[in-house]
C-alpha cells in the first residue's frame, strides 16, 4: 500500500499513502474526518479535521433568552441531553444565588444519572460493533429504548427533552414515576451483566483492546481529558464527588478507575460506571419526597450583572458552562467547555504507531460525540 521511488543514488525510497477516514464513516461516530498517513498497515501520521457540524451554538445562546437556551443544549450532546440542560441551569442559578428544591434535584439526579446509563450502553454496543462484535449491540440498543421510553414519558420528548428549568424542572414525574424506574432498574442490572458476560473479558476484544492507545494518568491530565477516558488512567477524578452539586453528597457511589489507560480500561470503566449509576438511582428513589419542584423566582431568569462558570459530570467527562451576564434576559456571553473535544486532543500520539484496525478502536474508545465537538 506504499509506493517506491528511486532515490537519489538509485536506491528505493518509500512515500507514505494517505488515506481519508470520514467524514462520512461509520467508524468515526460522526462527521468526523482522519487523515492517515500509512506504512503498510501502520499508521505513521495522522491529522484530525473537526468544523463539518458547526452550527455556531454558543452565539445563537446570546440571543435567546435563557429558557430558550435549554433547547440548544439539547442538541450539543444529543446522547446526553438532561446532562447538558442540567449544566446550563446549574450556571444560571449559581450566578442569582438560587436555591433548588429538593425533589427538584433529586429528579435531575435520577433523569442525569439514567442518561448516563443510556450513553454508556450507546458506547458499548458501538465500541462492540467497532471491535467486530454485533450481537451485543442488540442488547444494549434493547436496554437503552426502555431508558429513552421513560425519558419520553416524563418529558413529551424522546430525545430533545428541554425539561430542566432554572430553579427547578418543567412539571412534577407522573404518579408511577418511581415504580417504573425501580423496574427499569432491574432490568438494566440483568442487561448490564449479559452484556459484560458476553463481551468483556472474550479473547477478541481483549486482543483488540488490550495495549492498544495507552495514555498515562499525568498524560490525560496535561491534554486536558476527563471522564472515563482520564479515569482509565487510574486518575480517580469525578466532579460529583470532588465538587458536588445537587444532592451528591448524600449518595454514596464508587468512581471507577483503570490501571493501564488502555482502550479496553477506558471501555471497562463505563461499563462499571453503569452499575455505579443505578446505586445513585435506587438512593434517590429512597429519598425522593413530595414537595415543590420549582424554587421562587421571574417567570423569565434575570441574572444579575456578573460572570459564571459552573461545570458537572457529564457521561463523556467534564462539561462546563461559563456565562458572562449584563443583567439582561440573555447571555452577553456564553462559552460551554467540552468534554469530547478535549478527549479528543491527544488522539495522534495515541494512533500513530498503531495499525489501520486498531485507529478505529482507539477513536470509538474516546466515545466523542460531534455536536459538542464542533458546535
Amino acid at each position: 500500500m506504499t509506493a517506491r521511488v528511486p532515490g537519489a543514488a538509485g536506491s528505493p525510497q518509500t512515500l507514505d499513502m494517505m488515506v481519508n477516514m470520514g467524514p462520512q464513516h461509520p467508524a468515526t461516530h460522526g462527521v468526523f474526518r482522519m487523515e492517515l498517513a500509512i506504512d503498510g498497515e501502520r499508521v505513521v501520521g495522522l491529522i484530525p479535521h473537526i468544523g463539518y457540524l458547526h452550527r455556531g451554538s454558543e452565539k445563537l445562546c446570546e440571543h435567546e433568552i435563557y429558557s430558550q437556551i435549554i433547547t440548544l443544549f439539547d442538541r450539543l450532546d444529543y446522547v446526553s441531553n438532561f446532562n447538558n440542560e442540567l449544566g446550563l441551569v446549574l450556571a444560571v442559578e449559581k450566578l442569582m444565588e438560587i436555591q433548588v428544591p429538593e425533589r427538584a434535584s433529586y429528579v435531575r439526579m435520577i433523569l442525569c444519572e439514567l442518561n448516563r446509563i443510556a450513553s454508556h450502553l450507546l458506547f458499548v454496543g458501538t465500541f462492540a460493533l467497532d471491535a467486530g462484535a454485533m450481537t451485543p449491540s442488540l442488547y444494549t440498543f434493547r436496554d437503552r429504548e426502555m431508558i429513552q421510553a421513560l425519558f419520553e414519558a416524563t418529558s413529551g420528548a424522546r430525545m430533545m427533552h428541554n425539561f430542566f428549568r432554572v430553579g427547578g424542572i418543567k412539571e412534577d414525574v407522573a404518579d408511577d414515576f418511581v415504580v417504573r424506574v425501580d423496574r427499569l432498574l432491574g432490568e438494566l442490572e440483568r442487561g448490564i451483566d449479559e452484556v459484560d458476560g458476553m463481551l468483556s473479558f472474550g479473547e477478541v476484544l481483549l486482543a483488540r483492546t488490550k495495549g492498544v492507545g495507552v495514555i498515562s494518568g499525568p498524560d490525560a491530565i496535561d491534554w486536558g481529558m476527563s471522564g472515563p477516558c482520564l479515569r482509565a488512567s487510574n486518575v480517580p477524578y469525578d466532579v460529583r464527588v470532588d465538587e458536588p452539586y445537587c444532592l451528591y453528597d448524600r449518595v454514596e457511589f464508587g468512581v471507577p478507575v483503570g490501571t493501564q489507560g488502555d482502550s479496553w480500561d477506558r471501555y471497562y470503566t463505563r461499563v462499571v460506571e453503569m452499575r455505579e449509576s443505578v446505586k445513585i438511582v435506587r438512593q434517590c428513589l429512597a429519598q425522593l419526597q413530595p414537595g415543590p419542584i420549582m424554587a421562587q423566582l421571574r417567570r423569565i431568569a434575570r441574572p444579575p450583572k456578573g460572570e459564571v462558570y459552573a461545570h458537572a459530570e457529564n457521561p463523556r467527562g467534564d462539561f462546563g458552562v461559563y456565562i458572562v451576564s449584563d443583567g439582561g434576559e440573555r447571555p452577553y456571553r456564553l462559552k460551554v467547555r467540552p468534554p469530547s473535544y478535549c478527549n479528543l486532543m491527544p488522539l495522534r500520539d495515541l494512533v500513530v504507531g498503531s495499525y489501520i484496525a486498531d485507529a478505529v478502536v482507539i477513536l470509538g474508545s474516546l466515545d466523542i460525540v460531534l455536536g459538542e465537538v464542533d458546535r
